[in-house]
């Protein structure tokens, strides 16, 4: 029977059968990958720029991360290991709830380079599956499991779709240094036009009446985050 390629980087072990005992291990790897990006963006994490760091050859760190992708879900499990939850839920969903999505915010903010990833594939490492057992297990409250998997999905879409936003236009003020407010006065003169033509009702109201455009981005983030937990109690 032909061997299966192991689906997840945390399946295979890291030292595999005798031999000398490795010069370095993948949490050194992973460790050193992670300061590049932070300070350098994604794309700077290279086998070569970690070897480099490590005083190795790129070559040789094959044999402890054979792929990209692999240095990709070490690099993300990784940084979910810095997410400080509770050994297991407190009996409070939407405190726990409220909880994991503040400290998934600020884990993406002091790691920017997450806005870059686009993980296709679930490997279930060790940290994702704590975070994943933490979350899960808050709303386990009697309804059924497709319920609990679709409202966490619903929660943690609202996150990466938020701080994702932020993290871009942070990037674009660092880029052009041009900030939200220095926007809004540029287009001032056209969406004065805009709202004198009347055409567009709705985009009158939210340029008079919303407040989260003149909401600092945390604000912004805890007023939908306790509106997407008033649409998960009104399913529970």
């Amino acid at each position: 029977m032909a061997d299966v390629e192991a689906v997840s980087i945390f399946a295979v072990p890291e030292r595999q059968g005798r031999g000398p005992r490795p010069a370095y291990s993948r949490a050194q790897i992973t460790e050193a990958a992670v300061r590049i990006a932070d300070a350098d963006g994604l794309e700077a994490a290279s086998m070569r720029r970690i070897a480099a760091e490590l005083g190795t050859g790129a070559m040789s760190l094959y044999r402890y991360v054979p792929s990209r992708d692999d240095l990709i879900e070490l690099m993300y499990d990784h940084v979910v290991g810095t997410l400080d939850v509770p050994d297991r839920p407190t009996g409070d969903w939407r405190a726990d709830l409220a909880l994991v999505a503040r400290n998934t915010r600020e884990m993406w903010l002091a790691h920017p380079w997450l806005a870059d990833l686009h993980r296709a594939r679930p490997t279930f490492g060790p940290n994702q599956l704590r975070i994943l057992e933490f979350g899960f297990g808050a709303l386990d409250v009697g309804i059924p499991v497709d319920d609990i998997i679709t409202l966490v999905t619903m929660l943690n879409g609202y996150v990466v779709t938020t701080v994702r936003a932020e993290i871009e236009r942070e990037r674009e003020r660092l880029r052009t240094g041009t900030t939200i407010q220095d926007l809004m006065r540029q287009s001032s003169p056209y969406v004065q036009q805009l709202l004198d033509a009347g055409e567009h009702p709705m985009f009158a109201r939210v340029v008079k009446d919303a407040a989260l455009p003149h909401m600092e981005p945390a604000e912004q983030f805890a007023y939908g985050l306790e509106r997407v937990l008033d649409c998960i109690a009104s399913c529970l």
